[in-house]
């Protein structure tokens, strides 16, 4: 079962029943919980009046570490999502996209990693030939797309789908998946992008409102990491 997240990035409370229990660590039938993957924290919430400090996959299954023992198998609970934190993860992770096809756009270069945190974003990205100024130039065209605004949409296709539908361009997240995998998350940009991604992401760009250059920084032979941060 697909977590709820994957179609709405929105719902903030949902109910449920606990499937799993290991001391601290919950398994739900479903979840709207976010668990930290891809370079995106977890989210953090409530179940019931239990704190969720950490979520994280495990097994297959979507594990979510509360503060306290107590909940059991069969229990009813209502979980509520931190909204500030996921919406602001929500923001910085589909800017995150944006500059990256930008940047790919521009150099050819390809993000093979990013991390975001509350008041700051990484990608990391492979190029050749470059030159610091350039940045200015993706900033400013990431910006000006946000400025625009683009629809969000997320669905759910086959494995086989996203093959025709992505071809070489199907994303290291679909590429590492297993044969046995079926589904397959994919996040369309409107007149921009699709890919496979399993993080959440909001429903139309402009509510990212901009980002901010902060700083990059040499990581090797032709790796290069550029942070940044929203503007509010």
């Amino acid at each position: 079962m697909n977590p709820i997240y994957y179609l709405d990035c929105y719902q903030k409370e949902f109910e449920t029943v606990v499937k799993k229990v290991n001391g601290k660590y919950i398994v739900l039938e479903q979840t709207a919980f976010y668990p930290t993957s891809g370079g995106q924290p977890n989210d953090t919430g409530k179940l019931n009046d239990y704190n969720v400090v950490y979520v994280a996959k495990h097994e297959g299954e979507i594990s979510h570490e509360v503060d306290k023992e107590g909940l059991k198998v069969g229990d009813k609970v209502k979980g509520v999502i931190d909204w500030d934190r996921r919406y602001t993860f929500m923001r910085y992770h589909t800017a995150a996209h944006i500059l990256a096809h930008v940047i790919h756009k521009h150099s050819g270069a390809v993000c093979h990693g990013n991390n975001l945190s509350l008041d700051k974003a990484r990608i990391d990205f492979n190029v050749e030939d470059y030159d610091p100024e350039q940045i200015k130039v993706w900033i400013d065209e990431t910006n000006k797309l946000i400025e625009e605004g683009r629809e969000v949409v997320l669905r759910v296709v086959s494995f086989d789908e996203a093959k025709d539908l992505l071809g070489e361009e199907l994303s290291m997240s679909a590429k590492g998946m297993r044969d046995d995998v079926e589904d397959v998350r994919l996040v369309e940009i409107k007149d921009f992008v699709n890919e496979a991604c399993g993080g959440t992401h909001v429903k139309d760009i402009n509510e990212i409102k901009g980002i901010e250059f902060l700083k990059s920084q040499n990581k090797g032979k032709n790796n290069r990491r550029i942070y940044f941060k929203l503007v509010d």
